[in-house]
């Protein structure tokens, strides 16, 4: 089974550019963040004509994340628990019913930029960084939970982490922003640490794979990039790890997103 994740920046402003990758990728399970439509808005005939299923949890103008997928899906749920009242559309998950199940979880974990920190070096109440450092914590608290049921299961998305300075072509560039600052990263340490493989990093080693460019001062021409795009398995699904993979090369096509596929293939 080949499930990618891909931060798509727009579904109606990509959508050929995402139909023309499906088609040469033929994934069965695309995690789609950044959708930027509502779920009625959400465009379902094109993918609906290549065999997905396609269920959504959108957001107007902005956030937003999906699942297409070829084979059934189970108990589909929206929203990370541990707080009903944030209304950001962040997080989707549901099981893939194929020879065996498999808990697939979407996610696009919040930016955090600007940072705000008072002057006992702690975020700032009611920010944009202090958001992320909390949602990290619920997505912990869910990611131990997938622990705890013993299963084959997986969270791909943006999350917005930069782990090591190996990921980042410019690492002294980012050493004050909210993707590269040690609580960032000790926050995605907690939730590796459980037990998690990332995938990527349990196939390839070494520096020069990014996942993401920016549309500015030539990023993708000069490979200024960093990898922030990441699949995370249960020790159940990371047996069943046959590879691991960025599509890289199509972020030079027309109309391109500013992210790029990641994908993993699992024997299931």
């Amino acid at each position: 089974m080949k499930i990618a994740s891909f931060n798509i920046n727009g579904i109606k402003a990509r959508i050929q550019a995402l139909t023309d990758w499906l088609d040469e990728a033929a994934p069965d399970v695309v995690l789609l963040q950044e959708i930027k439509s509502v779920d009625d808005g959400f465009p379902r005939e094109p993918f609906e004509d290549r065999g997905y299923n396609v269920e959504t949890h959108g957001q107007k103008g902005f956030n937003g994340v999906a699942i297409l997928s070829k084979l059934p899906l189970e108990d589909v749920r929206r929203g990370l628990p541990c707080d009903d009242g944030d209304e950001q559309a962040r997080w989707i998950e549901a099981t893939v019913v194929g020879q065996r199940a498999l808990r697939i979880c979407g996610l696009y974990l919040p930016n955090g930029n600007p940072v705000e920190i008072d002057d006992a070096g702690q975020p700032v109440a009611g920010g944009k960084y202090a958001y992320k450092l909390a949602w990290m914590e619920r997505l912990r608290q869910r990611a131990a939970d997938l622990m705890a049921a013993e299963e084959p299961a997986l969270m791909a998305g943006d999350y917005n982490i930069i782990p090591q300075e190996e990921d980042a072509a410019r690492p002294d560039a980012w050493r004050d922003d909210a993707l590269f600052r040690p609580e960032s990263r000790a926050a995605f340490r907690r939730i590796v640490n459980l037990g998690y493989t990332e995938a990527f990093r349990a196939r390839i080693q070494g520096p020069g794979h990014y996942s993401f460019w920016d549309y500015q001062a030539g990023a993708w021409n000069r490979n200024d990039g960093i990898r922030i795009d990441h699949v995370l398995l249960t020790p159940q699904a990371a047996d069943l790890l046959t590879d691991c993979r960025i599509d890289a090369e199509i972020r030079g096509r027309e109309k391109p997103s500013d992210h790029v596929p990641v994908w993993v293939e699992l024997d299931v």
